[in-house]
């Protein structure tokens, strides 16, 4: 396809070559392009002391990050909730479902996204971003809606993010390969400048917070001493490179090959089964890689196979190129 064609047009393209297609993701991905622009800029805004109505003038503290990341949760949720295709919506800023208020159509579709990732790092300024997940409602009643939500990462139809930083960027899949458009702010437009990426099968790069390698057990840290040994032979050592944003890292070893990990902190009680949350993070990146050619489990188990148990459940990640993620399971699993 034409380098430089709209995500729109894009999408209307694809929507064309599916004669069952009934414009519910034309119209679900153009909305969250629209939310992804809008807080975009207030992000581009975030170092400005009068930047969503604070007068916090010598850092960005964590009431101003809580804030941001409301604002962006806010967005989401207000451009999202009229559009006539969703049934309900999940978020990790939030403990239950989002409802669609009564006044507007329900649709067959749930949303379930992480507003903003890695914002911590925003006054750094680190690249951040937004992550989101489709999956289509299963059931033909609104009863028992929370097991809709939960549905196995493999289930679901769409997934993608946005990130910002140098330059604005939407990359997303809806299991038919994995494209990436750049914002172009003289016209507003996402514009195609990744068409049908692919993870590289090898890497020399690893992702992981080494500051936690105490809390892990024997074999995760054995996986990480041979990333780190040199051999010739395999290529070895690997580069470390971590940002402590994870749609970043991702995006990142999306484009130029990479394993991003983050084990269970087995002897952390704040910890113990990992940091990342399962559905609003994790699957929707998992389906990304998978699509890209790439890999992502547990150590143990595919994560898109994962049932969840709740709306944030967290879980350990291996995610990245296939070559070094079926590595790095082959260590944990005693096979290597």
């Amino acid at each position: 396809m034409a380098k430089g064609i709209t995500v729109t047009e894009f999408i209307l393209t694809r929507q064309k070559e599916q004669p069952e297609a009934t414009g519910a993701f034309t119209s679900i991905l153009s909305e969250l392009t629209v939310a992804a622009k809008i807080i975009a800029q207030k992000v581009d805004k975030a170092n400005l002391s009068d930047s969503l109505d604070t007068m916090e003038t010598e850092s960005l503290g964590e009431a101003f990050v809580q804030k941001l990341r409301e604002y962006a949760n806010s967005t989401i949720v207000n451009r999202l909730s009229h559009i006539g295709h969703l049934t309900c919506m999940a978020s990790k800023m939030n403990t239950d479902l989002i409802p669609i208020p009564k006044e507007y159509t329900r649709g067959n579709y749930i949303l379930i996204f992480d507003p903003l990732g890695g914002v911590t790092n925003i006054d750094v300024p680190v690249t951040i971003g937004t992550v989101f997940s489709i999956l289509k409602k299963q059931g033909p009643m609104e009863f028992g809606l929370m097991a809709e939500a939960l549905q196995p990462g493999h289930k679901q139809v769409a997934a993608g993010y946005f990130i910002y930083g140098s330059s604005k960027i939407m990359v997303y899949t809806t299991g038919d390969g994995v494209h990436g458009f750049t914002l172009q702010p003289s016209i507003g437009e996402f514009l195609l400048s990744h068409e049908n990426i692919r993870i590289p099968k090898k890497s020399k790069t690893y992702s992981v917070n080494e500051g936690n390698y105490y809390f892990w057990e024997e074999n995760i840290q054995n996986v990480i001493e041979y990333f780190k040994t040199p051999d010739i032979k395999t290529g070895r050592p690997y580069t470390a490179r971590y940002t402590g944003s994870f749609v970043t890292d991702i995006h990142r070893n999306l484009l130029k090959g990479g394993i991003y990990m983050y084990p269970a902190n087995s002897k952390d009680p704040s910890k113990p089964h990992g940091k990342l949350m399962l559905t609003c993070e994790v699957n929707p990146l998992a389906f990304i890689v998978e699509q890209a050619g790439g890999a992502a489990g547990t150590g143990t188990e595919r994560i898109l196979d994962l049932e969840p148990q709740h709306l944030h459940q967290r879980v350990p990640v291996f995610i990245g190129s296939i070559e070094d993620v079926r590595m790095a399971e082959s260590i944990i699993q005693g096979k290597h």
